[in-house]
């Protein structure tokens, strides 16, 4: 069962997805190492949306090496 092209577009539509969720999950440093900025850590784009974005992207690969074609 070979990739066909339309498995490899939705595997790197997936890769995309992923990409934008660690995207969405870095950041929050400091230039200060004395400084904590507890709110910039733990807000909600980075502990709530950026998972879920990779939680689907992760998904949307599995469907993709699944998906066979229809003949």
């Amino acid at each position: 069962m070979p990739f066909t092209r339309t498995n490899y577009r939705l595997l790197l539509i997936g890769l995309g997805i992923l990409v934008v969720g660690y995207t969405l999950m870095s950041g929050g440093g400091s230039g200060d190492p004395n400084v904590f900025n507890a709110e910039e850590i733990f807000s909600t784009r980075r502990i709530t949306v950026a998972p879920i974005v990779c939680v689907i992207g992760y998904l949307f690969v599995a469907y993709a090496i699944l998906k066979k074609v229809v003949s």
